[in-house]
């Protein structure tokens, strides 16, 4: 090879790697640019996104506040009165709504808010305080919680449905007599028993019997020799009290069976060796008229 080639040949592998460089830095350049135009795309999506989403919250926002006047209003309308909250400079946020797990959810009305609600609050008739409600101490459980009066038996006739029961209507001082199914058919007579003033036990709470409701109970003697209708004392009137040496008198509107009130008290009320009922040795009486009595049956259970 002579000189001359060799000097083509050397051109040549320079101009080679003249392109190549030259190349190199176009391919350079043009990923810088695609770099910087990706960037700036990027950057645009990032800001349309955050444009997007904060029209989207600025919406939910409005939604509620729209939804907390509407709720507002109709508990205003229902009569729930609106707590007002302190003001504050922030715009109405999503904890403004106070829920408590124990009662249904309430709006509270801030102070700042110039809505309907704040003239219905005026409108408003003023809520009546209630009144503490009274405690009341357990009372020990003797004769006193029973209401014993006077009856005088107005009518007395066979229980419709039952062989073995009276049906009596009893006036006790009330508007109208009271009812009184009594198994008595066996022991008492029907014609001892009209127009008879007995003792009544007016305070236990009323029992169907074979159908009629029973409103009191006649008290008697009794044992296994036989059953005697306690006596009131000579001059008594229907509605008089019985009373109880010892005891004050402060009977239950109607005895809750579930206290065993009446089984508590029963068996220690009694006749004595001179016939007159008793509870715990402490006569039963008619203040100002006497005693009560039995007939003939001594130191018996009174049921």
């Amino acid at each position: 090879m002579n000189n001359y080639s060799r000097l083509v040949l050397s051109y040549l592998s320079n101009m080679s790697l003249q392109k190549i460089k030259n190349n190199a830095v176009r391919i350079k350049d043009t990923m810088d640019s695609l770099k910087s135009d990706l960037k700036l795309l990027n950057d645009k999506h990032s800001t349309l996104l955050a444009k997007k989403l904060k029209k989207e919250n600025d919406q939910l926002i409005q939604a509620i506040e729209e939804a907390k006047k509407r709720l507002i209003q109709l508990e205003v309308q229902n009569g729930v009165k609106q707590v007002p909250l302190p003001s504050r400079k922030s715009t109405t946020q999503i904890s403004d709504l106070v829920i408590d797990q124990n009662i249904e959810p309430k709006v509270l009305e801030k102070q700042d808010s110039t809505s309907i609600s704040d003239k219905k609050q005026k409108e408003e008739k003023p809520k009546k305080p209630k009144e503490p409600k009274e405690i009341k101490a357990d009372l020990p459980i003797d004769i006193a919680r029973l209401d014993l009066r006077i009856g005088h038996i107005d009518k007395v006739e066979k229980h419709p449905e039952a062989d073995t029961l009276y049906l009596l209507q009893i006036s006790c001082g009330e508007e109208k007599p009271r009812t009184v199914c009594s198994g008595l058919v066996k022991h008492v007579p029907i014609e001892k028993l009209r127009d008879q003033n007995v003792v009544l036990l007016c305070n236990l709470k009323p029992v169907k019997m074979r159908g009629i409701v029973s409103e009191a109970m006649v008290m008697c003697a009794s044992c296994e020799k036989g059953v005697e209708v306690l006596s009131p004392p000579p001059g008594c009137s229907a509605g008089d009290l019985v009373e109880c040496e010892g005891y004050t008198r402060n009977p239950d509107p109607v005895m809750n069976p579930k206290k065993k009130i009446f089984e508590t008290v029963a068996p220690d009320l009694h006749t004595n060796e001179s016939l007159l009922a008793c509870y715990k040795n402490k006569l039963l009486n008619v203040a100002g008229k006497g005693n009560i009595m039995a007939k003939t049956l001594k130191n018996v259970p009174i049921k």
